[in-house]
């Protein structure tokens, strides 16, 4: 059965644009860089700085220790907090054995962070809309003064037994866009009369340019390949709408994992990669084309992003 490209008709290959490394992902990457250049190895970093094993081993290498709790830290090791965010117990611990601390937290997460705690402040019960078990979410409710209700899906929301008048807020996942959390909003605004939120420009400018620059790209290919990590939030939710679009999509993490199966009869691949995955690996996915058969590469217009985010101040360049 033909690839669905020959010598004269070379495949054509879209990339979505924006597409792979957000503002907070390359500040979170920085840190951890600038920490290794100005302190010397190693550095310890509690959790995945990222979810990408690509930008997680090519740091081990520089000398980035990579640990999930505190107590693996040795005394007085200079320690970064991933870009997910981390609970106030975490701070806590850091501080009680006076571990010199680089925050990597993503700014809109502790944007997050600092909204909970202002509706908590007012007297509201706070929602969560979120993913159960992701590093943010747990972090983001470990940062809440007070109880956090998390909701994943409407179910969950028709299942909270607060009253209808109870005052109530809420606060969502930076790696939900709009899109993701319209439905479950109008539920809670339907259950609550009290309810406030925040602004739809709140919501991360990053998770939502790259799910609308997929929804863009499945209107002209047959395949859509999202580059990034199995255990990426974004990542995952880009190769949903692909496939809700009515898109083969796949996620992989490099060229390796390209299935040449998935290309029969496809004339036209779309790759797109999560905000945590380097454009490195985007070329590597199209090498592992170019050697199934010919490809001419496109990219598509899209939005371009210019946002940069300040380094903490003991990193800065000065």
């Amino acid at each position: 059965m033909s690839l669905g490209t020959d010598n004269e008709h070379p495949r054509q290959i879209y990339l979505a644009q924006p597409r792979g490394f957000c503002a907070g992902v390359v500040r979170a990457i920085e840190i951890v860089e600038r920490a290794l250049e100005k302190y010397g190895p190693p550095v310890y970093v509690r959790h995945e700085i990222v979810h990408n094993k690509y930008v997680v081993e090519s740091l081990k290498n520089k000398g980035a220790i990579f640990v999930e709790d505190l107590s693996e830290v040795p005394p007085m090791a200079v320690t970064v907090f991933s870009a997910h965010g981390v609970a106030r117990s975490v701070e806590e611990e850091a501080a009680e054995r006076g571990l010199p601390v680089l925050n990597a937290t993503c700014p809109l997460v502790t944007k997050v962070h600092n909204q909970g705690k202002r509706y908590m402040s007012k007297g509201r019960t706070v929602i969560l809309i979120g993913h159960a078990g992701h590093p943010e979410v747990e972090g983001t409710m470990g940062q809440v003064p007070g109880p956090v209700l998390l909701v994943q899906n409407v179910e969950d929301v028709k299942a909270l037994t607060l009253q209808a008048d109870t005052p109530v807020a809420y606060i969502t996942q930076t790696t939900l866009s709009v899109d993701d959390t319209k439905d479950i909003i109008a539920a809670l605004q339907a259950k609550f009369t009290d309810i406030q939120g925040p602004d739809i420009r709140d919501i991360c400018y990053a998770t939502q340019n790259r799910q609308t620059a997929v929804r863009d790209l499945s209107k002209l290919v047959d395949v859509i390949l999202v580059v990034g990590a199995a255990n990426s939030s974004n990542s995952n939710r880009l190769r949903e709408i692909g496939t809700e679009a009515g898109v083969a999509s796949y996620l992989i993490a490099d060229g390796s994992e390209l299935n040449p199966d998935w290309l029969k009869g496809a004339r036209a691949v779309g790759i797109t990669a999560g905000a945590s995955a380097p454009e490195v690996l985007v070329d590597d996915v199209i090498e592992a084309l170019r050697r199934i058969g010919p490809v001419t590469v496109s990219v598509l217009p899209g939005r371009e992003e210019n946002i940069e985010f300040r380094l903490p101040a003991e990193l800065a360049a000065g």
